[in-house]
C-alpha cells in the first residue's frame, strides 16, 4: 500500500518536472524557448518536497527501484545528484542474484579481461565507504556497471571436467545439468574435433538451445602441466580445435578459461595456489595475478577421486560389506567420509556412523570413514605409488619462494582447494597443519588453506563470475571473425595470444 502511494506521488513529481531535453547537460544554461516546467525542474522548487531531508529522499529512491531512480535525473539538480550516487547503485546491485562481494571482486579485478595485467590491489586493501551494510570501493561507477551488467547476454557455461561435466546458464544460481564426462565422451582433453563436436552437440541438445543463440564460457581442463615447447604447442592445438568446433556450430562468441584460474576467482583471489583433486590426478597450480606460472612448475600427484573411491571400495570388501556399484561407494564417501586431523589419534576413537543410499539401504562404517582419505597424505597405506599431497604443495611453495621472477613472498600462501573430493570435511585443516610441520617458518608463516568456495561447482561459479561481468562480451570473448584473423597469423604472435 505504502509502495503504491509512493509511486503515485512520484508520478506527480515527474509530471511536474516536465520533459527533459536529452541534449542538455547539468552545467548547461537554459536554452532560449525551453519550457517553463523544465526551468523549474532545473533550478526551481518542487513545493513541499523541498522540506524533505536528503537522507529521506535517498531512501525514497531505494524504495522506488533502479528504473525510477534513473528517470529521476529529469526532476531537478538535487534529484540528479541523488540518483547518481555510487552507494545507491551499489545497493541496487547488492539486491541482484549475484553475491555482493563477488560482484565487487569481478568488477575490480576481472573487468579488464584475461590479456590485461592484474594491477588492481585486492579488495580488502581498497579504501572504501559504506552504504548501510554495503561496501563501496570508490574507484568503481556502480551506476555504469549496473547498466552494463543488465545488457550482458546470458551465456552458456560448460565445465567439462575430467570426471563430470556441469552445464547451465550464467544468470542461474547453479548448474542446470550434470553428466559423467568420462563415461559418455572419453577423455575430452584430447584435441579431437569429432569428439569435441559430439560433446558440445550433446550439451546443447540437453539444454534445448541452439548454439547460435548465446555465447559460451568453456572451462578448460589443465592439460600438459609442463612448460616445454611441445606442451605449449599441444595446448594451442587443443584451443584451436575447440574454437573451430564451436564456431563451426555457429556459436556467436567463445570464452575459454583454465579450470584452476576459475577456482581461484571463485575464492575472490587472483594470486595463490590451486590444489585441484581431479578424477584421475591431483594438480598443484601456482597462479600470480591471473596467470598460471608454468615456468615455476605445476606439481602433479598420481591419484585423484577414482583412487579414493577405489580404496574405499577395497575397505568395504575387507569387511564383507556388499554394494551394487561404484556409485554406491561414491555416495558413501560423500555422505560420511572425512579427513582425520590426527590419523593415529583417530584410530583410537569410536568413529562409527551410518548413512542411507537410495535403493540399497543403510551402511555403517567406522575407521573406513577416514582411512579412505588418508592415502592423500600416506599413499602407501593404500598401495599407491604417488607423492603425498602436502609434500607436493610444499614443493610448489618452495619453488615459488625461490623463484627470481617475483619478489613478493606472500602471493602463494593462499591455497584454494577445488574438485569434488576436496570437499571432504577436515581436508583444509589437515593440509594446513601438515604444511606448517613440513615447511620452514619463513615460508609457512601466513599460510591459509581455503575449502572449495562453491563445493563441487567451484569452477562453474568462477565461469559464472566472468559470464556476468560488465565487460564480458568485449574483454573476455572471441568471435568467429577474430578467430579467423588470429588463425592466419603464425609463430610467436599466435603463441603469445593463446598461451
Amino acid at each position: 500500500m505504502a509502495s503504491t502511494l509512493l509511486r503515485r506521488v512520484w508520478g506527480t513529481v515527474l509530471a511536474r518536472a516536465g520533459p527533459r531535453d536529452p541534449d542538455a547537460s547539468s552545467s548547461s544554461p537554459r536554452r532560449r524557448g525551453a519550457p517553463a516546467a523544465s526551468a523549474a525542474a532545473e533550478y526551481g522548487s518542487l513545493g513541499a518536497l523541498d522540506a524533505v531531508p536528503i537522507d529521506v529522499l535517498a531512501q525514497i529512491l531505494r524504495l522506488l527501484g533502479p528504473g525510477d531512480a534513473a528517470r529521476s535525473v529529469a526532476v531537478c539538480r538535487t534529484w540528479r545528484l541523488l540518483a547518481s550516487d555510487n552507494a545507491l547503485w551499489a545497493f541496487f546491485l547488492s539486491l541482484g542474484p549475484d553475491p555482493w562481494d563477488l560482484v565487487v571482486f569481478a568488477e575490480t579485478h576481472l573487468a579488464a579481461g584475461p590479456a590485461e595485467p592484474r594491477s588492481a590491489v585486492p579488495c580488502h586493501c581498497v579504501r572504501s565507504v559504506y552504504f548501510g551494510t554495503v561496501r563501496v570501493p570508490p574507484q568503481l561507477s556502480f551506476k555504469r556497471i549496473y547498466g552494463q551488467r543488465a545488457l550482458v547476454p546470458g551465456s552458456i557455461i560448460v565445465d567439462g571436467g575430467s570426471g563430470y561435466c556441469k552445464y547451465g546458464w550464467s544468470k542461474y544460481a547453479a548448474p542446470s545439468g550434470r553428466c559423467a564426462t568420462f563415461l559418455e565422451f572419453g577423455n575430452i582433453e584430447s584435441p579431437m574435433y569429432a569428439r569435441l563436436r559430439h560433446f558440445f552437440s550433446t550439451i546443447y541438445n540437453r539444454m534445448h538451445v541452439k548454439p547460435s543463440a548465446r555465447p559460451i564460457v568453456v572451462v578448460l581442463p589443465l592439460c600438459h602441466s609442463d612448460d616445454t615447447e611441445a606442451a605449449r604447442a599441444s595446448r594451442r592445438q587443443y584451443k584451436e580445435t575447440l574454437y573451430s568446433v564451436l564456431f563451426d556450430m555457429n556459436v556467436p562468441a567463445v570464452c575459454a578459461v583454465d579450470q584452476a584460474l576459475l577456482a581461484l576467482y571463485a575464492a575472490r583471489r587472483t594470486s595463490g595456489i590451486v590444489v585441484n583433486i581431479g578424477f584421475n590426478v591431483t594438480t598443484v597450480v601456482p597462479i600470480f595475478q591471473g596467470r598460471v606460472m608454468r615456468e615455476i612448475g605445476i606439481e602433479t600427484v598420481g591419484q585423484g577421486a577414482l583412487k579414493l573411491t577405489g580404496f574405499l571400495k577395497e575397505l568395504l570388501q575387507r569387511r564383507n560389506i556388499s554394494f551394487e556399484s561404484l556409485y554406491t561407494v561414491r555416495t558413501i564417501k560423500e555422505k560420511i567420509c572425512y579427513v582425520a586431523a590426527d590419523y593415529e589419534a583417530e584410530l583410537c576413537k569410536n568413529t562409527q556412523a551410518s548413512c542411507e543410499v537410495d535403493g540399497e539401504g543403510w551402511f555403517t562404517l567406522s575407521e573406513e570413514r577416514f582411512k579412505m582419505a588418508e592415502i592423500l597424505f600416506q599413499p602407501q597405506i593404500g598401495g599407491v605409488r604417488a607423492m603425498a599431497l602436502h609434500k607436493a604443495v610444499s614443493l610448489c611453495m618452495d619453488h615459488c619462494y625461490n623463484t627470481e621472477v617475483l619478489r613478493d613472498h606472500s602471493w602463494f600462501k593462499t591455497v584454494v582447494l577445488a574438485g569434488g573430493s576436496s570437499c571432504l570435511p577436515g581436508l583444509p585443516e589437515r593440509l594446513e597443519k601438515e604444511l606448517h610441520k613440513l615447511l620452514p617458518p619463513y615460508i609457512s608463516e601466513g599460510i591459509r588453506v581455503l575449502p572449495p568456495p562453491f563445493g563441487t561447482d567451484t569452477a562453474w561459479f568462477g565461469a559464472k563470475m566472468i559470464g556476468t561481468v560488465s565487460t564480458f562480451s568485449d574483454a573476455w570473448c572471441i568471435n568467429k571473425k577474430q578467430f579467423r584473423q588470429k588463425s592466419r597469423h603464425s609463430g610467436s604472435s599466435l603463441a603469445s595470444a593463446w598461451r
